[in-house]
């Protein structure tokens, strides 16, 4: 794995043009989880840490690039570092979603009487429908939520380490990762963590191509749990 010509050049190569055709719709959050989905694949395979740094030291500027050729990707910056500066403008989206959040308390204010997702909270069926669940099921419900995909993730790990051979391994731990750090993505996103984004939440935001490709994923980690060397 640490042979630059035969195997990191390859890789990186096939890596660059993949996430610059997605870069291309644009959309800058698939590319980003792309890039982390393929880097959690090199270090567990064993490279060498000198090469995740420069690959690091290339990605970094590559990325604050990005958003600054892209006027609106800077305006989510800095409306994520000062929402109220401009509560009717870049800082909407987040306020209304912290707004819906709140609203919730710990149990909710009951399953589909969500207030925000009906005037106030722009793609509420979507990118920001974590908002809406921690609204309508309160804490207790956001928490769950948290924990569904934690399970998730931790036997998606599970199958990676008792598959029945490296690709497998492998396999399993990209499509879990794919899954896993989407939804870690969102859900910082909504709770205010991270800059806007549009990256949906899997299995729960509307969308058919977003839902086929998850459940595309979890068929493959099944799959490969049935015949994994070991059951917990």
């Amino acid at each position: 794995v640490d042979d630059l010509r035969e195997v990191i050049l390859p890789v990186g190569v096939m890596l660059a043009v993949m996430a610059g055709l997605i870069l291309k719709q644009p959309d800058l959050g698939t590319a980003v989880t792309l890039v982390v989905a393929v880097a959690v694949l090199v270090v567990a395979a064993g490279v060498r840490w000198r090469y995740v740094a420069a690959a690091a030291a290339i990605a970094i500027p590559a990325v604050f690039t990005l958003l600054l050729f892209k006027s609106y990707r800077w305006q989510r910056i800095v409306a994520f570092l000062d929402p109220e500066r401009d509560p009717q403008g870049g800082g909407w989206q987040i306020l209304q979603s912290l707004a819906a959040v709140g609203n919730g308390g710990v149990w909710g204010v009951g399953l589909m009487e969500s207030v925000q997702k009906r005037f106030w909270l722009p793609e509420a069926h979507n990118d920001f429908i974590y908002a809406v669940i921690a609204e309508e099921l309160g804490l207790v419900g956001a928490v769950l939520t948290i924990v569904a995909f934690g399970v998730l993730a931790w036997r998606g790990l599970v199958i990676a380490s008792h598959a029945p051979d490296r690709f497998g391994a492998f396999l399993a731990l990209g499509l879990t990762t794919l899954i896993g750090f989407q939804a870690l993505l969102n859900i910082s996103v909504v709770i205010g963590l991270l800059p806007t984004k549009g990256i949906p939440l899997p299995l729960v935001s509307a969308g058919g191509s977003s839902l086929f490709v998850s459940f595309l994923a979890i068929g493959v980690l099944l799959n490969l749990s049935k015949h994994a060397s070991a059951r917990w």
